[in-house]
């Protein structure tokens, strides 16, 4: 036996036995069905409100044998040979009611509302009788018949919303979740058991066994969201079974769950897992008492293209066969799957498999079922468009306001660029010579300019219209703004004062203008401080780093003072010395030789008669000292006597 389901946000399942269809609910609320053999879209039904009330679940109803109209009667062996099919299919809204669906007819086959007042989480069908079982936010659990189309009970399970429901295979007994997971005998509406080991909300629960004769190998598995852990309880008729006894570990949360129930203990339970990651994990197990290590997946199949970059391909749901290598795959994205079937060895621990999802893509449909139609087009039709005969383009019909404009004015409407042309921004910088009028028609061409740069996002347009500096034009601007423009403008002024600072003193100006004029409007934001949280951590850390700057400046200024001061201090010291103009005295020789006589001198002769006394000591000493320097006494006596007879002249 085979148990399905997912805890996605859109639900993927196959249909039970054959996986003859895989039912998807997409992003845009539509269900689709698609067939595993052919490949093709088998069915597509809108809900008249898929868009307000959207599906959060899927249920394959058992198979049943669908009457197809009054036939001939068939014999024994033919009745015999009768294949059940899966026929219904249930789908749970946000608005608390639930579609059955019947593939068969491809129409819906009844509507189940009047019952939950919250969103329905899950849906559960009995596997002998005609009644389905819905969780809802309301933290009530509905027993539908089917044959009525009414609720049979309703009961009260926790405080919090039921998030996850099971059936055992024989019917009797009901597992759901809340807060924890209890055990409901279906007979009486009792809690049977109690389970507690979950922090988070348990999204996954399915029965892994068969209730055995002996009443102790009664084995389910639980999965919560954010738990990368599938814990496997035992169901004891002792009472003793408050811990999981074995744990299966993954690489994230569970999303999608396919189990081979074993019907006695020497057969082993087989357990296809795809996460929220997109991989696939495949366990094999005997369940026969607690284990205390988690077990790891015998093998993990991974998905990828064929490019040269290699990107991972989601597996959206998985499907185990007949044989133990056969796996049939769900890959690609909800709106076009691809499925395939494939032959993965166990033996490997890791399998990756690469496809080109582009060439997988099948968009043939089976046109006998499909309400959906499309055009059969001939090369030679002709498609007609509104307008004249033979002309390309439709006419427009011109209005009588545009033809009385035309003849009054003949001006043409000026482009972007002959716009910004025409701005001259020292004109409107300098406040002097400039008439009253231009203000306005300047700051109106800056408002357009600058809704049209927003949201072309032109980099030219924005640095024009951001680049004025003059206050009257910047406040008259913001004011004239449309509100769609003013959160992009912030967006667009918090990305240019993270440049340069010389940019941020202008974009200051400009922040300040639309916080003056545009309070209102931003007060009423719901995510006003996430569209904002960028700009202020930006304001808060520069305000932060100011007093810090200013100590540096401070400690750089003094810094390069001293600096200043001792290269002007060796400046000066390495001043050049050499004097500009030298006086020198004259000597007595020069005096002498000069001839100035006239000048009065008593001190004169003096000086030459002592001169006259060494000179005469010199050449006695040296007489006394060598007797062989008679000559040159001889000529120092001539030299004294020349100097005599001068001083006599």
């Amino acid at each position: 036996m085979a148990a399905d389901g997912g805890s996605s946000s859109l639900p993927c399942v196959f249909s039970p036995k054959s996986r003859q269809y895989l039912a998807v609910c997409a992003q845009d609320g539509r269900l689709r069905i698609w067939n595993t053999d052919s490949k093709t879209l088998h069915q597509e039904y809108v809900p008249s409100a898929h868009l307000s009330a959207t599906c959060t679940c899927i249920a394959w109803g058992p198979c049943r044998t669908v009457k197809e109209g009054p036939q001939r009667k068939k014999r024994k062996s033919e009745a015999s040979q009768v294949e059940e099919k899966a026929d219904l299919l249930a789908m749970g809204t946000a608005a608390g009611s639930v579609l059955i669906y019947s593939t068969e007819k491809g129409a819906l086959h009844c509507t189940l509302d009047g019952g939950h007042v919250g969103g329905v989480n899950c849906i559960e069908w009995h596997p002998k009788e005609s009644l389905l079982y819905s969780g809802s936010d309301d933290t009530n659990i509905i027993e539908w018949d089917l044959q009525t189309g009414k609720k049979r009970s309703k009961w009260k399970v926790d405080r919090a919303a039921v998030t996850s429901l099971s059936v055992s295979p024989d019917g009797k007994l009901l597992l759901s979740a809340g807060q924890t997971i209890k055990m409901w005998d279906l007979d009486s509406k009792e809690i049977y058991r109690k389970f507690t080991g979950h922090s988070t909300a348990v999204t996954i629960l399915r029965f892994a066994t068969t209730r055995p004769p002996d009443g102790n190998g009664l084995y389910f598995l639980s999965g919560a969201s954010h738990d990368r852990l599938l814990s496997v309880w035992q169901v004891r008729e002792d009472g003793k079974d408050k811990n999981s006894v074995v744990s299966f570990t993954l690489t994230d949360e569970p999303r999608y769950i396919n189990l081979l129930m074993s019907t006695r203990k020497e057969e082993a339970v087989r357990l296809a897992v795809v996460c929220s990651d997109g991989q696939l994990h495949l366990f094999e197990h005997f369940l026969n008492g607690p284990c205390r290590k988690p077990l790891s997946p015998s093998c993990t199949v991974q998905m990828s293209d064929n490019k040269d970059c290699p990107a991972p391909i989601p597996l959206l749901a998985a499907a185990l066969g007949a044989g133990t290598r056969s796996v049939l795959l769900a890959y690609g994205n909800h709106l076009q799957p691809v499925i395939e079937r494939v032959e993965i060895s166990t033996t490997e621990r890791h399998v990756c498999l690469t496809r080109d999802v582009h060439t997988s893509l099948s968009l043939s449909m089976e046109t006998t079922v499909s309400k959906v139609k499309t055009p059969v087009i001939n090369t030679k039709s002709r498609v007609l468009v509104p307008g004249l005969p033979g002309h390309q383009a439709p006419l427009k019909g011109p209005s009588q306001g545009s033809e009385k404009r035309k003849k009054d004015s003949d001006v043409k409407e000026m482009s972007i660029a002959e716009r910004l042309g025409e701005i001259d921004l020292s004109s409107v910088s300098s406040g002097k010579g400039v008439p009253k009028g231009t203000d306005s028609l300047q700051t109106d061409n800056f408002a357009v300019l600058l809704v049209q740069g927003l949201e072309s996002r032109d980099s030219n347009i924005l640095n024009k219209v951001l680049q004025t500096r003059k206050e009257t034009v910047i406040k008259k601007t913001v004011a004239r703004l449309p509100l769609p423009a003013v959160l992009p403008l912030l967006e667009e002024l918090t990305k240019r004062l993270q440049g340069h600072p010389f940019n941020a003193i202008l974009m200051v100006r400009w922040l300040k203008a639309v916080l003056m004029h545009h309070t209102s409007y931003l007060a009423s934001l719901p995510d006003l401080v996430t569209q904002l949280g960028v700009l202020y951590h930006m304001i808060e850390s520069r305000v932060k780093l100011f007093h810090k700057l200013t100590k540096l400046h401070g400690k750089l200024y003094l810094l390069m003072t001293q600096v200043a001061t001792a290269d002007s201090s060796n400046a000066v010291a390495d001043v050049d010395h050499t004097a500009k103009l030298v006086y020198e005295e004259e000597s007595s020789d020069e005096e002498e030789e000069s001839g100035d006589e006239g000048l009065p001198n008593d001190d004169s002769d003096n000086w030459e008669e002592e001169d006259a006394m060494e000179e005469k000591n010199k050449q006695t000493d040296e007489e006394d000292d060598d007797p062989d320097r008679t000559d040159s006494k001889a000529n120092g006596e001539e030299d004294m006597e020349h100097g005599n007879e001068s001083e006599e002249e």
